[in-house]
């Protein structure tokens, strides 16, 4: 029997791999223009970032959902 694939993209990513690959993919500027964050917006760092994220649930969301799009977009265009 065949596997399928998980419906949930988020399944198995953390949140440090995920903001990485949206740093990656986007930048920080970008990033602070897409999610009006101040710590996108000054002295950004993965490590700032992760602490907000990780206490400010609506902040959190708000990448999860970028990330998701991001994704999907890849998979539209065929990308990995």
């Amino acid at each position: 029997m065949a596997e399928s694939q998980p419906k949930d993209l988020l399944h198995g990513v953390t949140l440090e791999a995920l903001l990485k690959e949206l740093v990656e993919e986007f930048g920080w500027e970008k990033m602070g223009q897409i999610i009006d964050i101040r710590c996108f917006n000054f002295d950004p760092s993965i490590k700032s970032s992760l602490q907000f994220l990780r206490r400010t649930p609506w902040a959190r969301k708000k990448v999860e959902t970028l990330y998701l799009d991001m994704i999907r977009n890849r998979i539209q265009h065929g990308k990995s």
